[in-house]
């Protein structure tokens, strides 16, 4: 990796994710601001400017094909590849909900963003990586969605989350399947878990800042090229599945 390095960071106008494209503009990357908002786009655009970092604004809507496909011309427009992809938007489907009372357009959305969203992005952001000397893909994912913790007793695991927590589980098993599809290739693809982060996610009620809760995408996005692939990381290391 080097200073000509160039990333993508979706939801990137915001907490975790403006912390992750601020990291790695430090590094002297180009970054890509991934957003829906063209206002808060913009404005994480000026400040991560005024920081010093090469930014631009990508505007992009996870779940919208065209949206996605134009963000892939932008960046292909702009700089012909792409060397690391953080798949970080993501909702949480509303409040968290018992399963038997689930409201299930909750659950679809959740599941639109959060794992069908982070499939097409990757999708068309894989032409642009397959040019890179050394490509990375992260996918942005929870504890909440380890089954081994999840079923550990006295493990914290946060609320019953139909719609939030099944998701990231789905995501796990997606990054799973791409590191197999793409393991005889040099791109390296893993999940990462931020902890719990104080983010209007959650209400800000998280006890980890967006800047911490970065930094394992970080690690992640840096990665040699004799790195892990097909993991699922948090700061203190792999988390079980």
């Amino acid at each position: 990796m080097s200073e000509n390095t160039v990333a993508l960071v979706t939801g990137a106008n915001k907490g975790i994710g403006y912390e992750i494209a601020a990291g790695l503009g430090a590094l002297g990357w180009s970054v890509g601001v991934g957003a829906r908002d063209e206002e808060r786009r913009e404005a994480a655009v000026e400040k991560l400017r005024a920081a010093g970092v090469d930014a631009f604004g990508v505007p992009l809507d996870v779940t919208d094909d065209a949206s996605v496909a134009a963000a892939a011309a932008l960046v292909d427009k702009r700089a012909g590849r792409l060397d690391v992809l953080v798949n970080n938007a993501g909702i949480t489907g509303g409040p968290a909900q018992m399963p038997t009372t689930a409201d299930l357009a909750a659950v679809r959305e959740a599941v639109e963003t959060n794992v069908i969203g982070v499939i097409r992005v990757t999708n068309a952001m894989l032409p642009l990586l397959r040019r890179s000397p050394s490509p990375r893909i992260v996918n942005m994912s929870s504890t909440v969605g380890s089954l081994t913790r999840q079923t550990t007793a006295g493990a914290e695991t946060g609320p019953i989350a139909v719609a939030y927590a099944p998701s990231k589980t789905f995501l796990n098993a997606v990054t799973v399947q791409y590191a197999k599809e793409l393991r005889d290739t040099n791109i390296l693809i893993n999940a990462a878990c931020p902890g719990f982060c104080a983010t209007d996610l959650n209400g800000f009620r998280g006890v980890r800042t967006p800047e911490q809760g970065a930094a394992i995408a970080i690690r992640l996005a840096t990665l040699p090229d004799d790195g892990p692939t097909g993991g699922f990381f948090e700061d203190d290391g792999p988390v079980p599945w």
